[in-house]
């Protein structure tokens, strides 16, 4: 599992990105961010996707797969906030 790097969602398949560079093509269920075509084809980037998922009120994005019970986006979000803070650090 792999966590989203727009909304912190932690069981994407796949890491967003390979180790050779190229976007995984995976959908975040949560955010609706797609990776190697948002970000890539898109330009579209990581922050400016965070914020437009902020702004319009962190809302689960798949209509596919049910928000998981008891699913909280602000602590989501601040758990990728804290992580990426702390690896800035070091």
């Amino acid at each position: 599992m792999s966590t989203c790097l727009v909304c912190g969602y932690p069981k994407l398949n796949e890491p967003p990105r390979a180790p050779s560079g190229g976007g995984s093509y995976e959908i975040c269920p949560c955010c609706g961010f797609q990776y190697g075509v948002d970000d890539d084809d898109k330009g579209i980037t990581i922050s400016a996707a965070r914020q437009k998922w902020i702004q319009g009120g962190m809302k689960w994005s798949s209509r596919g797969q049910p928000a998981p019970n008891l699913w909280k986006p602000q602590e989501q979000l601040a758990m990728l906030t804290t992580s990426v803070k702390s690896k800035r650090r070091k």
